[in-house]
């Protein structure tokens, strides 16, 4: 039996009056692919939630656009509306590629990216691809906005103030001098949450790797650029060597960070070759 009430929003300012009202009895409801899954595991029941809000209907909240070389994402934007944009693919398509990965084609059109990274999940691919373009998300309630960097923002349910909502995801356009690349290893080929994601921007001039991004997810408690393998890459030309240093940094990254576990000796291998994976692939211009 269901124990909540369901409301619908007409406007961003009447979402705003609500949450200010109700943060600790209200559950927002954007795609829904995350919190109906939730309430049907849980019969009806959520602990501290008496309202689901619905504000799917706000349509200044989707879309993509782009100004000046700033890409902004409306967090009602769907994957498959990113996955699907002429403007993602060409400004970031690691972006376009992870959130082709998300789920199926149901979860897809549903599925919110601002609901993805807001759930604070360590396996939220956009969240992996978001982190290497150094996003920033900017939350809005009654008293204004705020924009914080993604790196700070996740896991995102610490972060948010009494009646705030995210409200858009922005990020620079990559540049001509860079390629990109999103590789995911789930137990199934489609349809699976990741075990380990990676995303990769390499800005290569001359034939060397001046600035490198590396970001892992899955992985880790939280989705996290793996510095002391840019650096691995940086200044130096993208041989076999350098790419397998910079994935074993990864793989070193995630065993002091999460420690020795029973799944260390399948994952320490695993996410040292998914980032090379993903290094070769973004060497790869099409």
């Amino acid at each position: 039996m269901m124990r909540f009430h369901y409301k619908k929003a007409v406007s961003l300012e009447e979402a705003f009056e609500f949450l200010s009202q109700n943060t600790d009895k209200a559950r927002i409801l954007a795609g829904g692919t995350d919190l109906m899954m939730d309430i049907r595991e849980k019969t009806g029941y959520v602990r501290g939630m008496e309202v689901v809000y619905d504000i799917s209907g706000i349509k200044c909240l989707s879309g993509i656009r782009e100004k000046a070389g700033v890409i902004t994402i409306g967090a009602l934007t769907t994957h498959a509306e990113i996955s699907r944009s002429p403007v993602i693919g060409k400004a970031a398509p690691l972006l376009a590629k992870a959130c082709s990965l998300i789920g199926g084609p149901q979860t897809r059109a549903r599925g919110t990216v601002g609901g993805n990274i807001s759930n604070a999940s360590p396996c939220a691919d956009a969240a992996t691809a978001l982190v290497a373009l150094d996003a920033t998300v900017t939350l809005t309630s009654l008293k204004g906005s705020r924009q914080i960097p993604i790196g700070e923002f996740l896991p995102g349910k610490e972060i948010f103030e009494p009646g705030e909502i995210l409200t858009e995801i922005s990020f620079i356009q990559l540049k001509d001098t860079e390629t990109s690349a999103f590789v995911k290893l789930g137990r199934r080929k489609a349809l699976a949450v990741s075990r380990i994601s990676s995303a990769v921007i390499l800005e290569i001039e001359g034939g060397i790797v001046t600035n490198a991004r590396v970001s892992v997810g899955a992985a880790f408690p939280v989705q996290r650029r793996i510095k002391g393998a840019e650096k691995l890459l940086e200044g130096r030309w993208p041989d076999d060597e350098a790419i397998k240093a910079a994935g074993r940094e990864a793989a070193r990254e995630m065993l002091f960070i999460t420690g020795e576990r029973w799944s260390t000796e399948y994952k320490e291998p695993a996410v040292g070759t998914i980032v090379e994976r993903c290094i070769k692939q973004a060497l790869v211009v099409e």
